[in-house]
Parts: C-alpha cells; structure tokens; sequence
C-alpha cells in the first residue's frame, strides 16, 4: 500500500491500531534508559506516545500525513509527556537520522529489497550501543497463525531482518518467533483466543 492508500485507511475510522503501546514493544523497551528514540512507520503513535511517556525524546515517522495528524492528536489528549515528541512525514525506505538510542520498528511488512533498505536506515541511524527493536507479521504465521497479511512477499523472519543489517556491526540480542494472543472479535462471541506469530529482532550497534 502507498501513502495515499494509508492515508484513505487512518481516515475512514477512529483508530487503526490500539491507543495502548504494542506488547513487545512495551516488555523489551522497559528496561532501556530514555534517551533519543524514533519510530519508524509509526502509523498513528501508540509506540512514540508510550515512549514520550517514559521520558525519551522521540521522532516518529510516517509516510500517511493522516496518522501523524492522529498521533498529534492522541498525543494531546494524553498526560503531559515527561518527553517530547516530533512528527515527521517520511517514508522509512529513504528516511535518514543519525544519534538516536533507540530505534523502533513494528509491523513495517515490506518485500525483501524495501525491508532491507529500512532496516540498514534503521541501524545507521544509531549511536554506537544504540538499540533497534524490529517487530513484524512472521513468514509462519500465514499458514500457523491468524490475521495479518495474507502476501508472504511482504512476511519475513527474525533471520531474514538480522542477514539485512549483519554486515553493520551488531550485537543481536533476540531474534526469534514470539507468540502474541489475539482475542475474539466483537462478532466472533464465544470463539477461543487464537495465536499470531510475529517475528522480534533486538540488536544492539556496536
């Protein structure tokens, strides 16, 4: 999908995502000291917020100018941050920063060649001991899990994100398939929770 079609998507409805950080992010940033942070393809905030939340400083980034108006907005109604935020349109494929602490990446599904480029962005964009945390719909989860995209050229796996950026210099913390319980729909009353498998990358740059 291209910003316009984004754009059409955040538009028809209150919100795409949760208002609440994604699960992983939330565990696996809990523990890191707030410094400099951006997340790349932020969609409407909920990861940027949370971490402004904390007291990082954070850069989100999207190509949909739809989201980012979102985003500002939830970030106004939330608590005063003890961080800030900034709200950048840009496209995480050509998107360039440098000096950040942290890096965030949730559900960017892209084929090979795009998620390749996003993720060396994503890594250069560090400081040296600075982190990235990648998350994403795994290859495995189209035949094993539930929801999702249903294109396998736009799924991937922990190993694929870490061959895209081990020439960089990293240090890889994590790099497995997790699984992430996804509760009954409000017109599936009665169904049992069902399973989706993601793929999760922490690295650290060295």
């Amino acid at each position: 999908m291209d910003s316009e079609a984004w754009d059409e998507r955040y538009a028809v409805t209150e919100l795409v995502w949760s208002a609440e950080p994604n699960q992983f992010v939330a565990a696996e940033c809990a523990d890191l000291a707030p410094g400099r942070a951006v997340d790349l393809a932020a969609g409407e905030g909920r990861n940027a917020i949370w971490l402004a939340g904390r007291g990082w400083d954070v850069t989100a980034v999207d190509f949909s100018q739809v989201a980012l108006d979102k985003g500002r907005r939830l970030a106004a109604a939330a608590a005063s941050p003890s961080g800030s935020l900034a709200w950048v349109r840009a496209d995480a494929t050509t998107w360039t920063g440098s000096g950040y602490d942290l890096a965030v990446v949730a559900y960017l599904q892209l084929p090979a060649d795009q998620r390749r480029e996003a993720a060396r962005r994503a890594v250069e964009s560090l400081v040296h001991g600075g982190t990235l945390l990648w998350l994403a719909h795994d290859s495995t989860n189209l035949v094993e899990g539930t929801g999702g995209p249903q294109d396998p050229r736009v799924l991937m796996t922990a190993a694929d994100v870490v061959a895209d950026v081990e020439d960089l210099g990293v240090e890889v913390q994590r790099a497995e398939r997790v699984a992430r319980v996804v509760p009954p729909s409000g017109e599936h009353r009665g169904e049992p929770d069902r399973t989706a498998w993601d793929c999760l990358v922490r690295l650290v740059r060295s």
